[in-house]
């Protein structure tokens, strides 16, 4: 009797990890990293720190200020949090306060950016361009009809509000010194007083 060798089966070998092409794409399987922004604008992905204390408390001082309006209209808000997907570019941006009506529709864990009622972000050192430029470019082009801009380092300190969206972009623009009082329009309709957020 010949003993035969019997060779193992060929084991076939693991198909290679699809390459990610896009910033988008690296975004979505990136783990969280706390303490960090991550976003996608306009195709790069960006890391930056959270910010200061300051900036945060900004952010929560305007949840403060929109709570009659919240409590009245069951509208949900959030300093700091949760993501807005741009539709068409799928950007990916996380503004420091969000307001929502209860039902808005999503990308996953994301907002789509249409069923976002305001979106609104606090100026730091490192935001300015992304903030006062590209922001409210993109944020018309998702069709988020109110874009809300605290900017403490403008000299003066001052608010903005953009709306009417015509052809992808905000048509009106109204600014007031950071104290006093600005009218956020349709579909919000309130008086906001800005004194409620620290200079």
């Amino acid at each position: 009797m010949v003993a035969m060798a019997i060779e193992p089966p060929a084991t076939q070998p693991e198909p290679p990890e699809p390459m990610l092409r896009t910033a988008r794409e690296l975004f979505d399987v990136l783990p969280p990293l706390p303490g960090f922004r991550v976003e996608v604008i306009e195709g790069n992905l960006l890391v930056s720190p959270v910010g200061s204390p300051e900036h945060s408390w900004r952010a929560a001082d305007l949840h403060d200020a929109l709570f009659p309006l919240r409590k009245e209209r069951g509208w949900s808000g959030s300093p700091q949090g949760p993501s807005i997907c741009i539709e068409g570019p799928r950007d990916s941006f996380s503004p420091d306060y969000v307001l929502t009506p209860p039902d808005c529709s999503r990308w996953g864990d994301e907002l789509l950016s249409s069923g976002v009622i305001m979106a609104a972000e606090v100026v730091s050192p490192t935001s300015t361009l992304a903030d006062r430029v590209t922001k409210p470019r993109l944020y018309a082009l998702g069709r988020v009809p109110v874009y809300l801009l605290i900017d403490p380092i403008a000299e003066p300190p001052a608010v903005t509000v953009y709306s009417n969206i015509q052809d992808g972009k905000y048509c009106t623009t109204t600014s007031v010194a950071l104290g006093k009082r600005i009218h956020l329009p349709s579909p919000i309709d309130f008086e906001l007083d800005t004194s409620m957020i620290r200079v």
